[in-house]
């Protein structure tokens, strides 16, 4: 138990997939406006990020090792994520068509956000099992979560502040990154 607690923290915060890997920058730059659909986003990612660690650990040690085609392992879970994406996408369309109109393009970026794919790959590269699988999965997506509505929050604040012409738009949007990748590196001494 003690095992997967600092898996979960490690993975949320002390190696937070956008904030100290660099991983998923798309969405958490462009979703990022409004905390509204920063959580929406959020709670897509958590459940896509999940449940494709999931099935990228039963497929990768049941049927890739079983057949030998650990070759293959990032093609199959590029098609595992795709379709979880997929199936995301028309739950939204149809029952929270709100959040699916606010998310817009970003929804399909999924599939290709890079942190999806990269916590499929750390699961294998780390030989975890299932459960450590989901559990990294959980606390690498609540990570990014919380990266993502910290800076929706800060984005509004700052949307009222009276910044420098020069430093409007995305540099003051990246200089935030940075300085909030430069606090979360205080979380490196918790583990």
């Amino acid at each position: 138990m003690k095992e997967l607690l600092l898996i979960a923290i490690g993975s949320a915060l002390v190696n937070n997939v956008v904030l100290s890997q660099f991983l998923g920058i798309c969405p958490f730059l462009g979703v990022s406006k409004q905390v509204k659909t920063a959580a929406g986003m959020g709670t897509a990612v958590i459940f896509v990020i999940v449940l494709a660690s999931a099935l990228a650990s039963l497929i990768y040690d049941h049927v890739l090792v079983a057949l030998g085609l650990e070759y293959l392992q990032t093609i199959v879970f590029i098609l595992v994520i795709a379709a979880l994406v997929q199936f995301v996408e028309m739950f939204l369309k149809r029952y929270m068509v709100p959040l699916y109109q606010a998310l817009g393009v970003y929804l399909p970026l999924i599939t290709t956000n890079c942190a999806v794919l990269g916590v499929a790959l750390t699961n294998v590269q780390k030989s975890y099992g299932f459960v450590e699988s989901v559990v990294n999965g959980a606390g690498v997506s609540i990570g990014f979560t919380i990266a993502i509505v910290l800076m929706a929050g800060i984005r509004e604040k700052i949307a009222y502040n009276d910044i420098p012409r020069s430093f409007q738009g995305s540099p003051i949007v990246l200089i935030t990154a940075g300085l909030m990748a430069i606090a979360f590196c205080g979380f490196s001494g918790l583990i």
